[in-house]
């Protein structure tokens, strides 16, 4: 009996990785999840039979760490990235020089294909560090790797998001939700959707090269937060922080950063803030989308009542008594 096949998921414990590692292993594959904390990411073992999903110790700053990963894997998915422009695991080191070691180590392994998660804005030419860095994280893979998959997402969401949880979680301190950039255009997506891309990678359905995946509908940043309130029961005042005033707060935020040594980090970074000027939403011509790939995206409406009730003002609870209330009122 055939040996099943073998794919390598790096950063597979995070919020996009275990959705490529739940879809590998129910489609039969072995899945090795490759993270610096394996003791942290046993859960994902759940998600086959005894022994099929395994979480594994590697530093993808270190060749050997990474060459031991990829032996014997017939596929490999690169999910790490970071929003962290200092340390050890900066902009540079993990999507820009980390990405570059995965390719160019999966060439050397004789692993057959490769997917590649960046980000919708990436661009070596980019005016942020985060773009740049994805963008030549981009240019490198394609360089060992010249078949490879490259999937472009604009902002996921999901039950374990850390977009729409975050700000509906701060609905519960104030009467105001401050955002940056109120104008800034979105294409949010699913993270199974773009889940579902890279398992087309990772099985070869889906023709080399670059994808840009944005869901059905494009929303500005306050009307997504509109939305959002609308979900969870709730009633604020968006405020709009100008750039300039958002500028200055995220440079004393990552002053205070840098004197604590990381103690109080940053809510947002200078570069953060310039990215936010810019829309993120997939571009007209140029690239593949999920069309190309017969994937037709989830909506939000669809998705979001499923996690963020919880953030209603009575939770799961919320519209029993809402319907009480109104049976009384009648």
């Amino acid at each position: 009996m055939p040996k099943s096949k073998l794919v390598t998921i790096f950063g597979g414990s995070g919020f996009l990785g275990r959705y490529i590692a739940r879809r590998m292993a129910k489609a039969g594959w072995r899945v090795r999840v490759a993270v610096r904390r394996p003791n942290e990411a046993v859960y994902v073992r759940t998600y086959g039979v005894v022994g099929q999903v395994e979480p594994v110790l590697c530093n993808i700053r270190d060749d050997e760490s990474v060459r031991s990963v990829l032996r014997g894997a017939d596929a490999a998915v690169n999910c790490v990235g970071t929003f962290d422009k200092g340390g050890k695991n900066n902009f540079d080191a993990v999507q820009n020089k980390g990405a570059a070691r995965i390719g160019r180590i999966a060439k050397e392994e004789g692993v057959k294909r490769l997917v590649h998660i960046s980000a919708i804005g990436a661009d070596a030419e980019s005016e942020t560090l985060y773009g740049q860095s994805k963008g030549q994280g981009e240019a490198a893979i394609l360089d060992s790797f010249p078949d490879a998959v490259i999937l472009r997402p604009s902002v996921m969401f999901g039950a374990e998001d850390s977009f729409f949880n975050r700000f509906a979680g701060m609905t519960r301190w104030g009467p105001a939700l401050p955002v940056v950039g109120a104008s800034t255009k979105f294409q949010t997506v699913w993270v199974d959707d773009v889940a579902a891309a890279a398992e087309m990678g990772v099985k070869g359905t889906a023709v080399p090269g670059i994808y840009e995946l944005g869901g059905p509908d494009v929303n500005t940043f306050r009307e997504l937060m509109q939305q959002m309130l609308g979900v969870i029961h709730r009633r604020r005042l968006i405020l709009n922080i100008p750039f300039w005033a958002a500028s200055i707060m995220a440079g004393v935020m990552e002053f205070v950063q840098t004197i604590t040594f990381g103690l109080v980090p940053a809510q947002i970074t200078r570069d953060q803030v310039q990215t936010l000027k810019s829309d993120n939403v997939v571009a007209d011509e140029g690239v593949m989308t999920f069309a190309d790939l017969g994937i037709d995206p989830v909506a939000m409406e669809a998705v979001l009542p499923d996690y963020l009730w919880r953030f209603r003002p009575d939770g799961q609870y919320d519209d029993i008594k809402r319907s009480a209330s109104n049976l009384r009122g009648a």
